[in-house]
């Protein structure tokens, strides 16, 4: 604990190395899995179709403009782009944290986990528009259609399927406001990347917030260090 309440210092080769490769390796299995996932619901089922696996979990394909778990409250485009920046940031970010010593694996694996998820709706959002079809239901769409994808580049929509509807019931009628109305716990539909997301965000909270305050401080002072090392021009 003591060693990571100080600025991180330059890490050994074979750290760098390893952690570099954990990284690497976890961006390119959450990409990977929620990828052909996507790919399997969007080209096997139509859309609103259902497939209860257990009373608690099933496979409901449904498509959204981005946010996660279906949410929409920005301009597409915007909400495309903003999240190519935050993407290019954190892996950013993660290259200059690997080389830091006092960090734990632990904490580059959730950073690594929320860069991915970000990451793979931009993929749905970037290409996805141009490479499936969207026909009526029952069909199911195809993926590079003869006759072109039912949008353009930057304006797909993000596949959702994972809903686990764990429990529900009605409100008792004395309650004020939501008497008599139906509830649903879980009843948001999301996708590995939202899951990678929410998993990397949970792990900085509730394990490695000592590290993120060491490792933003290491990354405000290396910016100050590479301002100071800047040799001014000088006037003619």
């Amino acid at each position: 604990m003591a060693e990571r309440s100080m600025l991180a210092s330059p890490a050994t080769d074979s750290r760098v190395r390893t952690s570099a490769w954990v990284v690497t390796a976890v961006i390119l299995a959450v990409l990977l899995v929620d990828q052909i996932i996507k790919i399997w619901v969007k080209t096997s089922f139509y859309m609103g179709e259902d497939l209860p696996i257990t009373s608690w979990w099933h496979l409901k394909f449904i498509e959204n403009n981005g946010m996660a778990f279906g949410m929409e409250l920005w301009n597409k485009l915007v909400l495309t782009f903003g999240r190519i920046i935050v993407v290019g940031l954190l892996i950013w970010c993660l290259v200059k944290m690997v080389r830091m010593e006092g960090l734990r694996r632990g904490f580059l694996i959730s950073v690594a986990l929320i860069a991915a998820g970000a990451a793979g709706n931009i993929f749905d959002c970037v290409f996805y528009g141009v490479i499936f079809n969207d026909p009526f239901p029952p069909e199911t769409a195809q993926m590079f259609p003869s006759d072109g994808g039912y949008s353009t580049w930057f304006e797909g929509r993000v596949v959702d399927m994972m809903y686990f509807p764990l429990f529900d019931f009605v409100w008792p009628d004395w309650m004020p406001l939501v008497g008599g109305k139906y509830y649903e716990f879980f009843a948001y539909i999301f996708n590995v990347a939202d899951a990678a997301i929410c998993v990397g965000v949970a792990m900085l909270i509730l394990f490695y917030s000592s590290d993120t305050g060491v490792a933003y401080a290491a990354l405000a002072g290396s910016k100050k260090e590479d301002k100071k090392g800047e040799t001014p021009v000088q006037k003619k």
